[in-house]
């Protein structure tokens, strides 16, 4: 079952900016984007979790970059802007319904993902 859906990426020059969207059929402790460049280790970009609204950004990406959720936490978005060439990767949105408060959901195992959406950034 495809319980996360992408949607929004494409092709932008840099300074450009690029608004994704993920699709839930319900809302989860946490949610979180990730992105993987080709040759480099998935990376994680971006969380939020449902019960404080509390946030986490990458360094590479604090500043240019917001996380938040719409329509009951159902729906997930990553508001990049000042876009460069590094940030060409395939996106992720990932969720997870662990409730221990000891896990942050800036460092959590993932346990649901979506297929994914291409961003490109052009020089």
């Amino acid at each position: 079952q495809v319980q996360l859906v992408e949607s929004g990426g494409g092709s932008v020059q840099a300074g450009g900016s690029l608004s994704l969207s993920c699709a839930a059929a319900h809302s989860w402790v946490c949610m979180a984007w990730f992105r993987q460049a080709p040759g480099k280790e998935r990376e994680a970009v971006a969380s939020i979790r449902r019960s404080t609204g509390g946030t986490y950004f990458a360094d590479s990406v604090k500043g240019r970059f917001n996380i938040s959720q719409e329509n009951a936490k159902k729906t997930l978005y990553l508001q990049m802007n000042s876009l460069r060439p590094e940030d060409t990767a395939m996106y992720y949105c990932a969720a997870d319904d662990d409730r221990s408060l000891f896990r942050r959901c800036a460092t959590r195992q993932y346990t649901h993902w979506g297929q994914g959406t291409q961003v490109t950034v052009s020089s």
